[in-house]
């Protein structure tokens, strides 16, 4: 499986807030420092997401964004998706797993 840059962003960026909110939302500025993306990148992504329903947003200063169901519930091709991207397949070479 093959994803491009801003599938790669968008998977790590919601695998950080199902590591870091909980109940709380995470703001995006913490998620940008900590995979070290561009906040306005991740600003972007994040529209995509929300509208797709898979983050939901707060707002206020204690904003930032949530997870919209639970993280086991949620496919990688869901957020590839989301962010207007496909998957690519590719083939192994032989003899590896």
């Amino acid at each position: 499986m093959k994803l491009t840059t801003k599938g790669r962003y968008a998977v790590a960026a919601l695998a950080d807030i199902a590591a870091n909110g909980g109940a709380e939302p995470v703001a995006l500025p913490d998620v940008a420092r900590r995979q070290g993306i561009s906040a306005g990148y991740l600003e972007q992504l994040f529209a995509k997401l929300r509208r797709a329903g898979l983050v939901e947003s707060a707002r206020g200063v204690a904003g930032g964004y949530l997870l919209a169901r639970a993280p086991a519930s949620i496919r990688v091709a869901e957020i590839v998706a989301a962010v207007d991207e496909e998957i690519r397949t590719t083939g192994c070479a032989p003899g590896a797993s």
